[in-house]
Order: structure tokens, then sequence, then C-alpha cells
């Protein structure tokens, strides 16, 4: 782990969670948080598969060697004569590079692609003041008030200035502040990120 990456991390387990902290250093290390996340973004990037997302792996001209499998728990799939591959953690082309140099050993000039057919493995969790929290997943990435509308927005008890998402982020489990009434004034976009799959986003 670099220097800037266990700032970030330790920033946020000791100064964002601790009581009377001062305010300039909680203000520094949101917007160090901020900046992490903004470059965690997944949008604009190649997809990486997950658990339970469906994978197309295509054999040209040999059906029989071509499937359809859902990434298992333990984020491999089963290809016809290759065995089994780790999917998981690994983009489209990744998983395609793989599959071609293992059928290459069984198969004479083999073409291989793969596809993403379902996704499945990008869900999250919204608790506490909201209409309807629980776990949700999305076909497409969704921001912080995306994700709060899709739990039927906060309650009239909440603290929408309170929000935090929790994330695990380079090693580390850290608390990201959300103020959801300045999203809604337009004064805070840093703080409507992208939402990754396994965050909590926590109405108090």
């Amino acid at each position: 782990m670099n220097v800037s990456l266990f700032k970030v991390g330790a920033f946020a387990l000791l100064v964002i969670t601790a009581s009377g902290c001062a305010g300039h250093s909680a203000t520094a290390n949101a917007k160090a948080l901020y900046a992490a996340a903004a470059r965690h973004d997944p949008r604009g990037k190649p997809y990486v598969i997950g658990v339970a997302d469906v994978v197309r792996v295509s054999v040209w001209k040999d059906q029989s060697l071509s499937t359809d499998a859902i990434v298992r728990p333990d984020g491999t799939i089963t290809m016809p004569l290759v065995g089994d591959l780790r999917a998981a953690g690994r983009t489209t082309a990744e998983l395609q590079a793989d599959a071609t140099q293992r059928l290459a050993t069984v198969v004479k000039d083999a073409s291989v692609t793969v596809s993403v057919t379902e996704v499945n493995s990008y869900r999250f969790s919204v608790a506490g003041n909201v209409a309807h929290p629980g776990l949700f997943t999305s076909r497409y990435y969704l921001t912080v008030s995306q994700a709060l509308a899709l739990a039927g927005g906060p309650s009239r008890y909440a603290d929408t200035d309170e929000i935090v998402v929790v994330r695990d982020m380079d090693g580390w489990r850290v608390r990201i502040p959300v103020n959801y009434d300045d999203i809604l004034a337009g004064k805070a976009h840093e703080q409507d990120f992208a939402i990754l799959a396994g965050d909590s986003v926590q109405v108090p």
C-alpha cells in the first residue's frame, strides 16, 4: 500500500470516527475521502466481473465449447475442456485472455470472446431512517442520492446532514460523510459519488 492511500485509510479510521476531533481536521479528512471515492469511481472503466454475474464464453465455430455460466461464490466458472477459471475480480478482456490461453493447449487457433449477460453482483445496502431500508441491486451504477431515492428517500426523522457511506477502501473500513441537504442544494457534487458493490449507506 502506498503512503497516500495509507494516509487516507488512517485518517478515515482515526479522524472521521473520533469524537471531539478538530473541525478543520475532519474537513481535510472528508476531502481526502471524496478524492479517493472519485479515484475509485467505476463509471467509464471496464466492468469488473463479480460473484453471481452471468458470463458468456463463446468459442467461434464450436458451440460445444461455448457456455453461459454463473460466477460461483468462490469466484470461478467452469468452461468445457478447460475446467475452472477465475472470473470474479477480472474484466471480460482478462477472462478472455485466460480462457484463450487455456483452450489453446487443447484446441488449435481457437477464437474466444467473453461478455457479461447479467449483472447481479452490484449489491449495496441502505439502512436507517429511510422509507424502505434493505439490500438493493441495480443494472447500472448509482450515486449516493440515487441509492437513497431507490430506498424511498430519507424519512422525516432522518438527520440528512449526517449520512455516512461505509466502504472497504484500500484495505481499510472507512466512513465517508455525506450531507444530503448540500447535495440537493447543488453545493456538494463531490459528495454524490458512485456507490460501489458492498457499500452501506447509513442514515441516522
